[in-house]
């Protein structure tokens, strides 16, 4: 018997339909109907049969069912216990994939990867995130040092373009350079709004991120340098110096602050938006040395 994908227009529309099931906007539901865009994503992931997934969100298990003919193992976040019964039936077919029942904000992710998958195995994350979390999944998936290859995801163009960017770009700013510290970041392609349930408001993307062997640079001390580029964005019309003062403080430390940055060779007056992850790793360090942190 041939299984028909989950992702067509009609076959979404007949599991919404059995399972009286209403998208939560609070959850950020929207729900891919074209297949050859999970497809497109998969791909992406240059994952192979020994591979591992791990999805957040599968919804209705769209992509999932394009991961599990791909990959040994699939391993699946979803929040919404409403969805727990639609994926157990959708996914029926595929004994390779486990939905875990949780926030994965407040998963132990390290755990899970001991506990799911081979040691050593080649592990990817891809996902198609909810818009309103997009950022704090990222952050913490790249945080937390997990032995993963990389992460594809489907997100808000916007914020691919954000994190992507290069310095000198209005898109440019804090977000860059936490993501780039990490990993190389590549926007794959852009998808319209056109192929989801419901239709949202703005285009997504498709967004690659390969983990670094190491950071991206050398820093003295990783905490005090991601407060230094947070600040260094705090009001993107005002100089570097100016930023830095009112945002790393105490203002009375102006002079050692402009030291710092005379140290590092960077003009005060640049904006952070024109500064390289490599300007900012000397400037942390240089601020380390003058404030006597």
């Amino acid at each position: 018997m041939t299984i028909k994908d989950i992702a067509t227009p009609i076959r979404t529309k007949q599991i919404l339909e059995k399972y009286q099931f209403h998208m939560k906007k609070s959850l950020g539901q929207n729900f891919l109907i074209d297949t050859n865009i999970l497809r497109n994503i998969v791909e992406s992931a240059n994952i192979t049969e020994q591979s591992g997934a791990i999805e957040i969100g599968p919804g209705i298990g769209a992509l999932t069912e394009q991961l599990a003919k791909r990959v040994k193992k699939v391993i699946a976040f979803e929040i919404d216990q409403r969805l727990l019964p639609v994926l157990a039936d959708t996914l029926s077919p595929y004994p390779n994939v486990e939905i875990i029942h949780s926030d994965v904000l407040k998963a132990e992710l390290q755990q899970v990867i001991n506990d799911k998958f081979d040691d050593g195995q080649d592990l990817m994350v891809v996902a198609n995130l909810p818009y309103y979390v997009t950022t704090p999944i990222l952050m913490k998936l790249l945080e937390e040092k997990l032995p993963i290859r990389g992460i594809v995801v489907m997100i808000q163009s916007e914020v691919a373009d954000r994190i992507a960017a290069k310095p000198g770009s209005k898109e440019y700013g804090s977000l860059s350079i936490a993501a780039q510290y990490y990993a190389v970041a590549e926007k794959v392609m852009t998808v319209p709004a056109t192929v989801f349930v419901p239709q949202p408001k703005v285009d997504s993307a498709v967004l690659r991120l390969t983990i670094r062997k190491e950071p991206a640079v050398a820093v003295k001390d990783e905490e005090y340098f991601f407060k230094v580029f947070h600040a260094s964005f705090a009001n993107r019309r005002k100089t570097i110096l100016n930023n830095l003062v009112h945002n790393l403080g105490p203002k009375e430390r102006k002079s050692e602050i402009e030291a710092a940055l005379e140290e590092a060779d960077i003009d005060s007056r640049r904006r952070g938006e024109t500064l390289s992850i490599e300007e900012f790793a000397k400037l942390s360090d240089s601020l380390l040395k003058f404030l006597d942190v």
